[in-house]
C-alpha cells in the first residue's frame, strides 16, 4: 500500500484517498466501530474486510439493475475504487419495521411492521447528532434541490425493493437502512448517485425465524457477537466460506467470480 497517497477525508468507519486516475477515490474500510455519535468506540478486527465485501456485493448488484452508484470495483481486502462525488449532506433512512429512533419518537413497539415503507431525511452533522429534517428544511437551506430530493427518494425506494427481496431470500428481514447520495459531474451533466456503503453497519437486519439481530445493534446494545453476525450475513450472501472451526476470528473470504 502506498502510504504517500493523499488522504481526502476520514470518517468514523472509512478513509477516502486520492484515486489512481482523475475523478476517482479509494474508499478504505476501517475496523473502527462507533455508536451514539462516537461516544462508544471499539476496534473490531476484521470488520472493515467484511463490510468491504458486503458493500461490494450489494453495490455490484445495484449497478447491474441500473441504479447509478459511485462504486467501480473492489481493489483489495479493505479498499474499493469509487467515483468522486460531491456528497449531499442529507442521510436518507428507509424504514420497513419500527426499530431504533422511530420506535422511541412515535411510541411504537420495536418489530411492528410499518403501514408502508417510510423515507426519512437526516441532516448529516456529527456535531448536531444528525437531526431529522423535512424536505422544507432541505430546500430552504439549499442542501439539495427539489428534483434531487425526488431522485433520492425514488432511488431509495428502488434500493429498498431490491434489498428487501435479496435479504428475504436468505432468511433475513430488512428492518431499515441508511444511505447517502452524491452529485456526480460528467462534463455539463450532473446526476445523483448512491454513495458511501451498504453493510450491517448501516442496515438493521434480523433473522426472519429467530429475530436475532445481525447488524450494528449488537454493538449499540452490547449484545456481543458482532463479527459472528456480520460473517453470518456474508456467508448467507455467498461471499464467505465457513471459517476454520478452531479460529473464529479469521474470516475466510471466497474469491468472487468477477
Amino acid at each position: 500500500m502506498n502510504h504517500r497517497r493523499r488522504r481526502i477525508y476520514e470518517g468514523k468507519a472509512k478513509i477516502l484517498y486520492e484515486g489512481p486516475e482523475p475523478g476517482t477515490l479509494v474508499q478504505h474500510f476501517k475496523d473502527d466501530t462507533t455508536a451514539f455519535n462516537n461516544e462508544k468506540h471499539e476496534i473490531i478486527e476484521g470488520k472493515g474486510v467484511i463490510n468491504n465485501r458486503i458493500s461490494e456485493f450489494i453495490f455490484t448488484k445495484l449497478n447491474e439493475i441500473g441504479i447509478p452508484t459511485h462504486f467501480l470495483r473492489r481493489l483489495n481486502m479493505r479498499e474499493q475504487l469509487i467515483r468522486e462525488v460531491e456528497i449531499i449532506p442529507v442521510e436518507v433512512v428507509v424504514r420497513n419495521v419500527a426499530a431504533g429512533s422511530i420506535a422511541k419518537r412515535l411510541g411504537l413497539e420495536e418489530g411492528t411492521p410499518l403501514p408502508r415503507s417510510i423515507v426519512e431525511f437526516y441532516y448529516k452533522s456529527d456535531e448536531l447528532g444528525d437531526p431529522i429534517v423535512s424536505e422544507e428544511h432541505i430546500t430552504a437551506f439549499n442542501w439539495a434541490a427539489p428534483q434531487e430530493i425526488d431522485d433520492m427518494m425514488a432511488l431509495s425506494l428502488r434500493v429498498n425493493d431490491f434489498m428487501t427481496g435479496l435479504f428475504a431470500g436468505i432468511g433475513i428481514r430488512l428492518v431499515d437502512f441508511k444511505i447517502e447520495f452524491g452529485r456526480h459531474y460528467e462534463g455539463e451533466m450532473m446526476r445523483v448517485v448512491l454513495a458511501d456503503e451498504i453493510s450491517p453497519d448501516s442496515c438493521r437486519l434480523w433473522d426472519i425465524k429467530t429475530a436475532d439481530k445481525l447488524d450494528k445493534d449488537r454493538f449499540r446494545q452490547s449484545l456481543g457477537g458482532l463479527m459472528e453476525a456480520y460473517q453470518e450475513v456474508a456467508r448467507r450472501l455467498g461471499i464467505l466460506a465457513e471459517s476454520d472451526p478452531g479460529d473464529r476470528s479469521r474470516p475466510v473470504l471466497v474469491k468472487s467470480d468477477r
